[in-house]
């Protein structure tokens, strides 16, 4: 039998715009682009949902999250405690 590859889980930082939900934040995530032919940088933001089993996230704060397995429809990051 082979060994499987240990799988590499991405992480993400970016900041809480909702907590609304319980044990779920809304995490909006900030990332720069290259224009094709201009090259010129911009901003795209894109949100996550985020699992925050203690409900600890407030808005504003600056988390990490992690990828995780679904956990609902929605739901496939985890939020990091430090």
């Amino acid at each position: 039998m082979t060994k499987a590859k240990p799988t590499i889980k991405r992480k993400l930082k970016g900041e809480v715009v909702s907590n609304k939900m319980e044990k779920t934040v809304v995490v909006k995530v900030d990332n720069f682009k290259l224009h094709p032919t201009y090259q010129k940088r911009y901003k795209v933001s894109k949100k996550y949902k985020a699992h925050d089993p203690k409900n600890q996230c407030q808005i504003g704060e600056v988390v990490e999250i992690i990828e995780s397995k679904p956990i609902s429809r929605d739901k496939r990051w985890q939020v990091v405690y430090k």
